[in-house]
């Protein structure tokens, strides 16, 4: 005889589907846990913030440290302004415009990381706060 039973093979693929088919429902989903937008535990004292607007500018000024003007810069002077400021021992801020685009935050992210910075934040709205 020179033919091959396929019906024990389709037993056994029949038998894994409705394995799987019980199964699936029981694993739990991929969640995603986002940070929320609320406010954080502790406020630091004083910190320097920068601040990147709409139309592309840079500034940086120190908050709660006395009176600090801002500063326009550019991407390259950063470094320089962030130490004029504050130093690398205050925790930097960084405030986007909402018509900002991602990549520009990460940029300067990777800066202040590049300059040893560790504590580094993001200004968000509060929940609720308006637009």
């Amino acid at each position: 005889m020179s033919e091959i039973n396929v019906v024990p093979y389709i037993d056994v693929m029949l038998v894994l589907l409705v394995i799987f088919m019980v199964t699936a429902p029981m694993l739990p989903p991929g969640v995603v846990d986002l940070p929320s937008a609320g406010r954080s535990n502790q406020r630091p004292d004083a910190y320097v913030e920068v601040i990147l607007t709409a139309s592309g500018e840079m500034k940086v000024r120190a908050r709660n440290r006395g009176d600090s003007p801002e500063m326009t810069i550019g991407r390259r002077e950063l470094a320089d302004a962030i130490r004029s400021v504050g130093g690398a021992e205050l925790p930097v801020v960084i405030s986007g415009d909402r018509q900002v685009r991602y990549e520009a935050v990460i940029d300067v992210m990777t800066e202040l990381q590049k300059m040893n910075i560790t504590r580094i934040a993001l200004m968000v709205q509060p929940a609720g706060s308006g637009r």
